[in-house]
């Protein structure tokens, strides 16, 4: 992947709770904050609560054994772009992946990125949160404009070669496809994704005004999360402010 696993802070983990974990000890959300806010720019704050009036949680992309790792690079940017913050990727063991030389472009810094060995165990944990499950099918005939995405959805992408798994297609509540009208048969993967999620962000917003639907809470713990990115050495910035 083009993600350093190793440097890369899992949001979901920072986002577990109300006590955010800071060296040796745990902060509140409203600490990370005012701990952090002297170091970050009025324009910069200004941005980021921009950023977060449109972010939201209702809506997770998932890449099921992308080939071509560049393609899930670019998935992430056009997520991002359209406010999308969880980012699912599953990578089987048996699975052959070929290396990017495409990134992110830093958008994974600002994603919840979750990776999964198995598409069931994905599926499966999507379901117990509440999510609808659609996945990207040619053989569907069920057209992504028939889908309410105002709900909790999660729509899998499969990879080049093969499509979408038969484990994903069993598992979704619905199969769901791109309409075309061309000589084509299909899109690239990463095209694919970023028309999914314009057509998606724009449906929420003719349907109910707006695509980011974050809680006050999570405004505030997606926002020291934020902060917390936004800046060089933030433990040790913290650690001297406690």
């Amino acid at each position: 992947m083009t993600i350093e696993k190793e440097k890369f802070w899992r949001a979901h983990r920072f986002l577990s709770g109300s006590a955010i974990p800071v060296g040796d000890t745990k902060l509140s959300s409203n600490q990370v904050i005012q701990g952090l806010s002297e170091f970050i720019t009025e324009e910069r704050k200004s941005r980021i609560d921009e950023v977060l009036k449109g972010r939201t949680r209702s809506i997770i992309p998932v890449m099921e054994n992308i080939y071509d790792r560049g393609n899930i690079s670019a998935a992430m940017r056009s997520a991002e772009a359209y406010g999308f913050f969880e980012f699912h990727i599953i990578e089987s063991e048996d699975a052959r992946f070929k290396s990017a030389n495409r990134v992110t472009q830093g958008a994974d810094k600002w994603l919840d990125v979750r990776e999964y060995g198995r598409t069931a165990t994905c599926i499966k944990d999507l379901k117990q949160r509440g999510y609808k499950i659609y996945a990207t099918d040619l053989k569907s005939s069920v057209p992504i404009s028939d889908i309410d995405f105002t709900e909790p959805s999660a729509i899998i992408f499969g990879n080049e070669k093969e499509g979408i798994s038969a484990e994903a297609t069993e598992l979704a509540d619905q199969n769901i496809i791109l309409p075309m009208t061309g000589f084509s048969q299909s899109f690239n993967i990463s095209v694919a994704a970023a028309l999914s999620f314009y057509h998606i962000w724009l449906a929420r917003n003719q349907t109910q005004g707006h695509s980011g639907d974050l809680s006050t809470e999570q405004f505030e713990e997606l926002k020291a999360y934020y902060y917390y990115k936004a800046v060089k050495n933030p433990e040790q910035l913290l650690n001297t402010l406690k």
